[in-house]
């Protein structure tokens, strides 16, 4: 079901050119455009565009390269992250309700957040794996944070398959380094460790992520390390065929993963569980 993404209204006008008009706000706009027809960009340059991005190179670097603005290529490189961002969520989602052939991940004291918001200037990660595959989840803790966490960008166990940091918020950027000791702790597990390791080389290559689109970044990384061995072309190609979801954030003015402006409570998923 389309939900206005200014109102969060149910009910749609359908009009003769198109589009739909929310019937609460009467925000007029087409709601069922795929992620590909997203931008008009040229099909040609659209393709190409998208095979620098599988290849790793920032959107900063092809301003001299391709005969497009600089906001417009990076207008479509977040389109592909939104994009890649709504998949990953979705097979988050599913894996930590118990749908997939994983279980919801153990924690104690540890609560689920439904986006990446921050705390006191911090922000709380939890990487679980499962089904063979690593998963970024948004969590904060139930009571006080324990020193032992308390170290900006270091690893934790929190459980046999699942780890935790807290990352710093430096002005409008997220840090994910911390000091030169700040790396793992005792007992993470390899697939964990080999995924942190394979964010903080990824992040560099961007001089600095802006917090409102940390999670889209985040994401992406998630989606490249669980494809690693992937046409990575291939599959967000098939990701851009699908329907943009009028809730995914592209047709929104903050970020996906972003709602810390309108403050909702952490749920514990962790609880109940039998």
């Amino acid at each position: 079901m389309l939900t206005c993404p200014r109102c969060g209204g149910k009910n749609f006008w359908r009009l003769a050119t198109g589009q739909r008009r929310c019937g609460q706000c009467g925000l007029t706009r087409k709601f069922d455009k795929t992620y590909w027809n997203s931008s008009k960009i040229t099909p040609y340059w659209k393709g190409r565009l998208l095979e620098c991005f599988c290849l790793g190179v920032p959107a900063y670097r092809l301003r001299h390269q391709v005969p497009l603005d600089l906001k417009t290529v990076q207008r479509w490189f977040r389109i592909l992250r939104v994009a890649i961002y709504a998949h990953e969520m979705k097979e988050m989602k599913a894996l930590l309700a118990g749908t997939g052939n994983g279980a919801p991940p153990p924690g104690e004291g540890i609560l689920f957040r439904s986006d990446f918001s921050a705390s006191n200037g911090r922000l709380a990660l939890g990487i679980y794996k499962g089904n063979g595959r690593v998963f970024t989840v948004p969590i904060s803790f139930a009571g006080e944070e324990p020193d032992a966490r308390a170290e900006a960008g270091r690893l934790h166990v929190c459980g046999e398959t699942m780890a935790c940091a807290l990352l710093d918020i430096r002005g409008n950027s997220v840090s994910v380094n911390g000091g030169t000791e700040a790396r793992t702790g005792s007992g993470v597990p390899r697939d964990i460790d080999e995924f942190w390791a394979f964010t903080r080389q990824w992040l560099r290559h961007y001089r600095g992520v802006p917090r409102a689109y940390f999670p889209l970044y985040l994401k992406e990384i998630e989606w490249r390390f669980n494809h690693r061995s992937e046409n990575l072309v291939r599959l967000i190609r098939n990701l851009l065929g699908r329907r943009a979801s009028a809730d995914s954030g592209l047709l929104r003015h903050e970020a996906p993963g972003t709602a810390h402006l309108r403050r909702r409570e952490p749920r514990n998923v962790f609880t109940n569980q039998g």
